[in-house]
């Protein structure tokens, strides 16, 4: 080792430290809590399977995670491509506007939402006025709603990734393909998608591990009706007080986590992906 890796490997050692006090060491608490409290054992995890509370909770977090990254992956694609596709100084102005959401706090944004979507709100009140509905809908604090507010928080990052996985590929590729007859249709299912298929997966991957663990949002716009597992969570520990069955199922979500992304750098196009292109 040179004396240039050994200040290197010196200037690391505070980050590394600091890691291990402050994440590593309470992920370990919450894993030992998940053991002994209330009594020791493995009952916490047993009573995971066996509870129907939870089973719903869970299966409404799958399916509202997969509803979620389904849209916000269809919808982020299309405002990538079409990024793409922009003049510079368009593109610019589009970026900024995509980059906006990041500025706005999270509460904000769900509010914002409720303001739109409730039955006096500003939706509401246009369908009802132009005579499209007889009534009002029930769009929020329901599932409807917890989904728009979360592929709303989730597109800008999807859209940031899938722009950068569009933007590296090469465009003398597509103009192969038109010189030899193929049509925008063909071109775009035949060449787009294949070669942006490493940026879907990490869009994807990245959009379930957030939609996973998701509080805020459900909270508000789901208001108690839609109980996904970050919330069940929170109101284990902050309200029943059963830190047994909270932790154990705080380390089962941290495993399927880490089962995801283990799957994922399986794929060599999503390992490289991961590691910057590095071959």
């Amino acid at each position: 080792m040179t004396s240039f890796q050994r200040w290197a490997f010196c200037l690391t050692v505070p980050a590394a430290l600091l890691t291990l006090c402050l994440y590593v060491l309470p992920i370990l608490q919450v894993l030992a809590l998940s053991f002994t409290e209330p009594t020791f054992g493995i009952g916490n995890y047993v009573a995971l399977f066996q509870n129907a509370a939870i089973g719903r909770v869970v299966r409404t977090t799958v399916f509202v995670s997969a509803v979620t990254t389904a849209l916000t992956i269809v919808m982020s694609y299309a405002v990538a491509f079409a990024l793409v596709h922009m003049p510079p100084a368009t593109r610019r102005v589009a970026l900024f506007m995509v980059m906006v959401p990041f500025w706005i706090s999270v509460l904000v944004r769900a509010f914002a939402w409720i303001t739109i979507l409730r039955r006096n709100g500003v939706l509401n009140s246009a369908l009802v006025g132009s005579g499209a509905v007889g009534e009002p809908l029930e769009l929020v604090y329901n599932q409807f709603g917890v989904i728009v507010g979360m592929v709303h928080y989730m597109m800008p990052f999807a859209i940031m990734l899938l722009y950068a996985n569009l933007s590296e590929i090469d465009h003398r590729i597509i103009q192969a393909a038109r010189s030899l007859g193929a049509r925008p249709v063909t071109i775009f299912f035949r060449v787009w998608v294949p070669l942006s298929m490493p940026g879907l997966a990490i869009a994807s991957l990245f959009i379930v591990i957030f939609s996973l663990g998701f509080l805020v949002t459900p909270a508000i716009l789901g208001a108690g009706r839609v109980l996904m597992v970050a919330e069940y969570i929170s109101v284990q520990i902050s309200s029943t007080l059963r830190w047994g069955v909270a932790t154990a199922l705080s380390t089962m979500l941290l495993l399927v986590v880490g089962a995801l992304i283990a799957l994922a750098m399986r794929s060599p196009a999503l390992r490289a992906a991961f590691e910057g292109g590095r071959k």
